[in-house]
């Protein structure tokens, strides 16, 4: 695997990662769920229940070795991220909503996150190791997620405009670091690529297409408007892939590349779904209006 450097770091980018998430909350944004309280239902239903579900059957479907199985699960399992955010400002989405989902996702992750995973190592790799809820593993990720994003709201709270400064500088390395976290899991695999593109890469874009589209159609359906859906669809499609890798190759945790690969290759494929999902429902949009 990669440099001790690169594994030790990966828990600190993940909370640069998480601090610049941080920066950009209050607690308004976790009592406006209050606001939107059908949207916001649906989609943390569509997030934790329907996705881990539709992504355990797509593994299956496409017959994934055991370790990129599970690392499928833990994107499935990973919440959103800032990334969705500019997404849904770009295409006409409540960024509000998205802001939302994506804090209160980031809180739940603590414990959603162990559960999918333990669930699917404890299927697909019988015996072998899983994150579990082990206390000190629990503290681990709360330490990772939650803490960091606590911080960021302090420094909101204490001084907006320290964290108005703040804010792009952390933005920007957040971007750094999921391309270093992503480059570092293809390098450790790069003797292995082609063969994990052929096995993984497939699943992957279906599983990112299908995050997409339920979660955009699915509140539709549930009668919520547009711009809340493309707040939802965004959410559920992007999601926090750093945070995905750095579970899977840290050693306290999972400690597998194999495992990070899955959200390597989902972090490079989603940017380009999440622009041609954008532009095919604002397209739509432009459409239904009146002439």
């Amino acid at each position: 695997m990669g440099s001790s450097l690169i594994l030790g770091s990966l828990p600190f980018a993940i909370g640069i990662v998480m601090l610049g998430l941080g920066l950009s909350l209050t607690l308004d944004d976790f009592r406006r769920l209050g606001r939107y309280p059908k949207a916001a239902l649906v989609a943390l239903l569509c997030q934790l229940v329907l996705l881990p579900g539709i992504c355990f059957g797509l593994v299956l479907a496409f017959r994934l070795p055991p370790e990129p199985a599970v690392g499928m699960l833990l994107v499935a399992a990973s919440p959103g991220g800032p990334t969705a955010n500019l997404f849904s400002h770009l295409f006409g989405g409540n960024v509000a909503l998205n802001v939302t989902l994506t804090a209160t996702n980031s809180v739940l992750a603590v414990l959603t996150l162990p559960i999918v995973v333990n669930l699917s190592a404890g299927y697909f790799l019988p015996g072998g190791a899983a994150l579990g809820l082990q206390f000190d593993k629990m503290v681990q990720v709360f330490t990772m997620v939650v803490v960091p994003v606590a911080i960021g709201m302090l420094v909101r709270a204490w001084s907006p405009e320290v964290a108005r400064r703040l804010n792009l500088p952390v933005r920007a390395l957040s971007v750094v670091v999921l391309a270093g976290a992503i480059f570092a899991v293809l390098y450790a695999e790069r003797n292995n690529l082609v063969g994990y593109f052929v096995s993984v890469g497939l699943a992957v874009l279906a599983f990112n297409v299908v995050s997409l589209l339920i979660g955009y159609g699915v509140p539709r359906l549930a009668g919520v408007d547009h711009r809340a859906a493309v707040a939802a669809g965004f959410e559920i499609g992007i999601h926090n892939t750093g945070l995905a890798i750095t579970v899977a190759l840290s050693p306290a945790l999972l400690n597998s590349a194999q495992m990070a690969v899955p959200g390597a290759v989902y972090g490079i494929v989603m940017f380009f779904t999440a622009a041609g999902f954008g532009y095919l429902i604002t397209r739509r949009v432009r459409s239904d209006l009146p002439r």
